[in-house]
């Protein structure tokens, strides 16, 4: 019987490791909007993709500009792998580009 027990705890241990690993597992797997690619940005609400955007760039300037490049790359035809970070640096560089000439 105190065999029987033993087992039973190291299995319910076991179980209760594995468990911790597959909640782990999902809770990387569930990204951010800044970690997503352009197809999660086109389901996003606008709230969202400025506060998105507003974390990657680290600034309030020319925020709506900025969500509004992205929107325009995503809406590209085979953008939907695209990384929205990728994105919105190249809309941040162009900006940058702009604003020096």
């Amino acid at each position: 019987m105190n065999f029987i027990k033993r087992y039973f705890k190291i299995f319910i241990g076991v179980a209760v490791l594995i468990l911790a690993v597959v909640v782990f597992f999902f809770a990387q797997r569930s990204s951010t909007l800044e970690t997503s690619t352009l197809k999660d940005w086109r389901a996003a609400p606008i709230d969202r993709r400025i506060s998105a955007i507003q974390i990657m760039i680290g600034a309030d300037k020319d925020v709506e500009l900025m969500v509004a490049c992205v929107d325009k790359m995503a809406s590209l035809p085979e953008s939907g792998k695209m990384m929205v970070r990728d994105a919105a640096s190249l809309c941040y560089t162009g900006n940058q580009l702009k604003q020096s000439l």
